[in-house]
């Protein structure tokens, strides 16, 4: 294997994949260029966009280099966020990573606080900073999209899976070394289910992870976004697929061996199972999917009734009514 240099000091390293981002991205960057840290390399990876992305990016070139940050830009064909993420981290060379969406903002402080927190506190190999949502185009305030979750608890691997806490991936911030000896080959598994999964799981797996209670990313709610594009019963099917298929090579990626650990693997993907195949009136699959349930410890507290309400009356005016108490009582997605 070839031998790479030492990760710099004190450098940190942005990530960031792009596709069709010319409408959006100059806000990103604005937002890394305002840092007040001053060691960042700026890697950003187009993913075969088709808009003039690539001239909004090389028109930042010289603000970078006037703001003493580097700035790279990559080029691939289009595939996905994970296959974009991949053509950016042999690139890395900071002490520390972070990899903000194209269409989201960093606070002005956002990597100045969480390095020092990292800095102070060696024990530590990771950190994460709260986050807040706005529109994009009203730049108003918006509710979140996930649970905050118990933010005292630092171990998050099961918190993360099981969605009692945020993915949002530009409120973490890794140590480069602990993360490159889980992916020393700098790639991660590629699936169109996104990125934040593979980043994130077998570092929480292996590593603490504490949260810092300050807002320092902004999550834009936009509606063309690839998280807001409505499936098909067919994409998302196969999007449940891919992720039982990821999470399954996250396990062996994390040696996950005991059989406890292994049932609650089994459990999440039975329980998400029978919601989709709910929500699509696939009655046998949901029986199926039930009784893996039960086999592997039963469903979570109030997930069979939920989604037997939700399956009932989503498309009924009845649904339109107890919506609002369905988020604020079994919202868990």
């Amino acid at each position: 294997m070839e031998q790479r240099a030492p990760f710099r000091r004190d450098v940190v390293s942005v990530v960031t994949p792009v596709y069709n981002g010319a409408e959006f991205l100059a806000k990103m960057l604005n937002s890394v260029l305002a840092q007040s840290w001053q060691q960042i390399e700026m890697i950003l990876v187009d993913d075969g966009s088709t808009d003039n992305t690539l001239q909004v990016a090389e028109d930042f070139r010289e603000k970078f280099a006037a703001r003493g940050y580097s700035f790279r830009i990559v080029r691939g064909e289009h595939k996905n966020a994970a296959g974009a993420i991949n053509l950016g981290l042999p690139f890395v060379t900071g002490e520390y990573l972070i990899w903000p969406d194209s269409d989201d903002v960093l606070e002005p402080e956002s990597v100045e606080k969480r390095v020092r927190f990292l800095r102070e506190n060696p024990e530590y190999q990771c950190v994460r900073s709260l986050a807040y949502y706005f529109d994009y185009e009203t730049g108003e305030p918006r509710p979140p999209d996930e649970k905050q979750g118990d933010l005292s608890q630092e171990m998050l691997f099961w918190d993360v899976l099981e969605f009692r806490t945020f993915v949002c991936c530009g409120c973490y911030m890794l140590r480069s070394e602990p993360f490159f000896a889980i992916y020393p080959e700098r790639r991660i598994p590629e699936y169109s289910t996104g990125q934040n999964f593979q980043m994130l799981l077998p570092f929480l797996y292996r590593y603490r992870c504490p949260t810092l209670r300050e807002e320092l990313y902004g999550v834009a709610a936009r509606s063309g976004s690839h998280s807001r594009t409505p499936l098909t019963q067919a994409q998302e099917e196969k999007k449940y697929t891919d992720y039982e298929r990821l999470v399954d090579e996250i396990a062996v990626l994390c040696a996950v061996d005991s059989q406890e650990e292994l049932c609650r693997i089994a459990r999440w993907k039975a329980d998400r199972r029978y919601h989709i195949s709910l929500k699509y009136g696939r009655w046998g699959a949901a029986l199926r999917a039930l009784g893996r349930l039960r086999r592997y410890g039963g469903p979570r507290k109030g997930g069979a009734l939920k989604g037997l309400i939700w399956a009932l009356c989503r498309d009924t005016w009845i649904w339109k009514r107890l919506y609002p108490i369905y988020c604020r009582f079994f919202h868990d997605r």
